[in-house]
């Protein structure tokens, strides 16, 4: 029996998780709410807060598992991609812990975390499988060989998908985070009211940069026009301007899957919580004959069960990293 602490502090929010065979005992998530009133993340908060927070989150996971932390057979954690500040909380605890217990300490990918989120609950897709990865740093097409064999088909060459959401909220006067918000107001909208153009980028990258550009002049002329515009179309803006990011989201995807001819089709990361992309997701798979893969709200997020499932795969392989590591805030994606 393997049993694994795995640990998440990439960005702002503390996680802790224990894996038991693969199986996740428990996934402890403490949420900084205190970078809400400066409308963004601010990192030297968010390291502070991790340092706080970290070890009755870890006590919390192991609490929850019903084990003891000399059960614990190896300890995972987020190197990298993420803020520097926020990635040494999590690096130098693992390490502490580690040497404590006298047990193997494990290196993770972020994002290669979020694609093996699939692999925490039953079904799981097959290999090959074609993963889009929308968060708020990062949106990609991943061809997704073997649990650690992936290829990057497709990557965004400005704005990822979660900060064009984040930053239309802001747009539209939403607190942060905003694209929950925008989630929200947008099921009692019409996505038809306003039209948003579609950045016309060859092949399978993504670029929201001009979408976003176009949400702001066009905001400026109607609120010029009328100052109250904003407030009385909200439902409808925010419903017309989800599914124009849902949409440049999922023609890539149909393009990805006809040029591979994959038909496992999986989703992942801090956007793939949305309703919308979730819902429209399924109808497309209906169409195209996909069998779709979407994980469960909590490891879509970040979080330490995946860690801890990555962790797993890596302790069965005996793929272990030694102290000397050190975080990697813009750690390539650790995709060939």
């Amino acid at each position: 029996m393997a049993i694994i602490l795995g640990i998440e502090s990439s960005c702002d929010d503390t996680s802790a998780s224990i894996c038991i065979d693969g199986n996740i005992a428990s996934n402890i998530v403490a949420t900084q709410k205190i970078h809400a009133k400066f409308g963004g993340v601010i990192p030297e908060l968010a390291s502070r807060a991790h340092q706080q927070n970290i070890i009755p989150t870890v006590d919390e996971a192991i609490k929850v598992a019903k084990i003891h932390k000399n059960d614990i057979d190896a300890v995972a954690f987020t190197r990298g991609p993420g803020l520097l500040g926020s990635l040494l909380v999590g690096n130098s605890f693992a390490k502490g812990f580690a040497l404590a217990q006298n047990i193997p300490l494990i290196e993770v990918n972020h994002m290669q975390a979020h694609i093996l989120a699939h692999f925490i609950d039953n079904p799981k897709p097959s290999f090959p499988f074609l993963c889009l990865t929308v968060s708020g740093g990062h949106t990609q097409i991943v061809l997704v060989k073997d649990h650690f064999e992936m290829k990057l088909l497709g990557n965004t060459i400005d704005d990822a998908a979660g900060e064009a959401f984040d930053k239309a909220a802001k747009m539209l006067n939403l607190p942060y985070p905003g694209g929950p918000l925008i989630d929200q107001y947008a099921q009692k909208g019409n996505t038809n009211k306003f039209a948003f153009p579609e950045p016309q980028i060859a092949g399978l990258d993504f670029s929201f940069s001009g979408l976003k550009t176009a949400i702001l002049y066009f905001l400026q002329k109607k609120t010029k026009e009328n100052p109250h515009f904003i407030e009385e179309n909200l439902n409808d803006l925010c419903a017309s301007i989800q599914s124009k990011i849902v949409k440049i989201l999922l023609n890539k995807l149909v393009l990805a899957a006809h040029q591979t001819g994959i038909s496992e089709i999986a989703i992942a990361g801090g956007v793939s919580a949305n309703s919308s992309l979730r819902r429209d997701l399924e109808f497309l798979g209906i169409k195209e004959k996909w069998n779709i893969f979407i994980p469960k709200f909590e490891y879509c997020t970040d979080n330490a069960a995946m860690i801890a499932i990555a962790g797993f795969q890596k302790y069965i392989r005996h793929d272990f990293c030694d102290h000397s590591v050190s975080p990697d805030p813009r750690m390539a994606v650790g995709l060939t």
